[in-house]
């Protein structure tokens, strides 16, 4: 397979289903559907009225604290609870807290792998159960916010936007995917494992369980919590070359539709398609980035080992380092280690950007071992965290990077800034702002505690800039509610009765649980204020001083907002980490 073949199937696959699935998240949404009887008086049972953006607001954090306490009660009783034929027994207090505020906030950031420490029971009702309700969340999100936007009397009902989106959308979804990954080879079981004998006569057993279930609905929702420790590049999570494919177009459902759902909803669809182009350009962006310099440069590492053996073996002059197209062939490919070359070469840089791109978290390569520039375009996704994002999280931040382009034009020329009609005034511009510079003081300031203590040092596999990284890239996936790692950090716990555990792991569990808990919920809840401010306000009437959102001038102003925001607030920590590794000395064993 070409190199490019891949992520372009991939674009273009997910954007041709985007435009009919955007106009059925839209009739789901604004509920013009006809409910089957009995979901019908469920649903007049669960609406408890329109709600308010406070009350709204107040619903989904109710809603997340019961889905915190159910996780930890499932995950606390673990030992005494059936499908645990292995008796698995308690994870420590502080990998049990973190587990249940990744898998709340829809990160998924895993410190512990869930073949070794998770029973199927723990699997099926906090994993599963959490990956369709957690998913919800930022949907429904998108939905009040609309709605705000649109100057709706009411954002609507958060308990029933939640219904609505797992029953009519995720359900089906989730069904159709997990049929192709069974079809495909992945398990699907209460069994919990299998004891075989291997070619050397030895004993091994084999953990399964109903892994396609959990593969569809961790793709789908942009989860990325795997089953399995090495998550889909573990051959029962992602067993051959067309369920990559399927991995990869799940996570891009959902995002990909919901920019063109909100032009929809907002009768804005130009609007919206400016939109999803930048975003587009943006993710192919982040994609060729990583393919470049990751797949068709050679490992700078690597050449430089090879030049130090040529120079150990002449004994007499250092050996200059050969061109690239005299390398063997697996330097001329780049970069491999690391890779499941299963899929293709192009595959794990693909996977890398777009796992990022879309707030998912799961990989299919091991992201510590990319190299250091190519490094940089994931780390880049999750800073910005709007090239499409998660399912309605990315276009909340994309409203920010709207809002705020729109008001520094307004100020640029002496008007008042207008966004879809309405008056932006300073509580709005201070409400975006709020949520905007948010998100990287969760990823710098503990990145520089623990950079500079125990904490971060003992934890790191590798010293200076490389192991700098390591640390910044885990911060930055969890105020992104991303959940992908470096993995080469030491944040592992493990059980309860661990006789070794790393004690900088439980500053480890403590830290990004918190981050992700606060990261999650302010960015959601700012925006939904600031909407529901801005939709209480007289429309104003359309003038030739008035910017258009549908134009190109307009997308050239976001996307040079988004370009400018992200550099101002990251390139220094990024000249820090995986710049610093590119340009300086590569270590080498003597």
């Amino acid at each position: 397979m070409h190199i490019g073949l891949l992520p372009l199937a991939l674009l273009a696959t997910a954007t041709l289903l985007a435009f009919p699935m955007s106009r059925y998240l839209a009739w789901i949404m604004d509920g013009k559907y006809q409910a089957l009887p009995l979901f019908k008086r469920f649903e007049k049972r669960l609406n408890s009225g329109p709600q308010n953006w406070k009350q709204y607001t107040g619903s989904l954090l109710i809603f997340n604290t019961v889905l915190f306490v159910f996780g930890y009660l499932v995950l606390a009783l673990q030992p005494w609870m059936p499908l645990n034929p292995e008796g698995k027994t308690l994870l420590s207090p502080s990998t049990l807290f973190n587990a249940v505020a990744s898998f709340m906030t829809n990160t998924d950031l895993q410190h512990y792998a869930g073949d070794q420490h998770l029973s199927n029971f723990s699997q099926i009702f906090f994993g599963l159960t959490n990956l369709f309700a957690s998913a919800a969340i930022g949907l429904s999100a998108l939905t009040a916010i609309i709605r705000a936007l649109r100057s709706d009397a009411s954002l609507g009902n958060f308990f029933l936007d939640i219904w609505r989106v797992v029953v009519y959308l995720f359900l089906p979804a989730a069904f159709i995917f997990a049929l192709i990954f069974m079809q495909q080879g992945s398990p699907m079981t209460f069994k919990s494992d299998y004891a075989i004998s291997t070619l050397e006569q030895g004993k091994q057993t084999i953990v399964v369980g109903p892994v396609a279930a959990f593969e569809s609905m961790k793709m789908l929702g942009t989860n990325g919590g795997g089953f399995y420790g090495m998550n889909s590049t573990h051959p029962f999570e992602n067993p051959t070359g067309l369920s990559n494919f399927f991995n990869s177009l799940a996570m891009m459902i959902f995002p990909f539709s919901l920019v063109l759902m909100y032009g929809r909803m907002l009768n804005q669809r130009r609007h919206s398609l400016v939109i999803f182009i930048v975003m587009l350009i943006l993710m192919s962006s982040t994609i060729l980035w990583t393919i470049y310099f990751d797949t068709l440069k050679p490992n700078p590492a690597m050449l430089a080992h090879e030049a130090r053996i040529y120079t150990l073996l002449s004994l007499k002059e250092t050996i200059e380092i050969p061109a690239v197209s005299g390398l063997p062939v697996n330097q001329r490919m780049g970069n491999l280690e690391g890779k499941e070359l299963r899929f293709g070469t192009s595959a794990g840089a693909t996977f890398a950007a777009l796992t990022t791109d879309v707030t998912c978290g799961a990989v299919n390569a091991e992201h510590d071992s990319l190299n250091p520039l190519a490094a940089l375009a994931p780390m880049t996704g999750m800073w910005l965290n709007c090239f499409f994002g998660g399912k309605g999280v990315g276009m909340i931040n994309m409203l920010l990077f709207i809002i705020i382009g729109i008001f520094l034009a307004g100020m640029m020329v002496g008007r008042t800034p207008e966004y879809l009609g309405k008056k932006i005034g300073g509580r709005e511009v201070k409400l975006a702002i709020l949520a905007l510079l948010f998100h990287p003081l969760m990823i710098l300031m503990p990145s520089g505690l623990f950079a500079a203590t125990a904490w971060g040092m003992h934890a790191i596999s590798n010293p200076g800039a490389h192991g700098f990284s390591q640390i910044l890239y885990q911060f930055s996936s969890a105020s992104a509610n991303n959940g992908s790692a470096f993995d080469g950090l030491g944040v592992t716990y493990g059980f309860y009765n661990n006789p070794n555990p790393a004690p900088e792991a439980i500053a480890w569990d403590l830290a990004t649980g918190l981050v992700m808990i606060f990261s999650r919920f302010l960015p959601i809840i700012a925006p939904l204020a600031m909407a529901a401010f801005l939709g209480a306000k007289k429309s104003s009437p359309f003038g030739t001083g008035t910017l258009r959102v549908d134009s190109f001038t307009f997308g050239m102003l976001l996307m040079g907002t988004i370009i400018v925001v992200g550099a101002l607030l990251f390139l220094p920590v990024a000249v820090l980490g995986p710049i610093a590794e590119h340009l300086g000395p590569i270590p080498f064993g003597g």
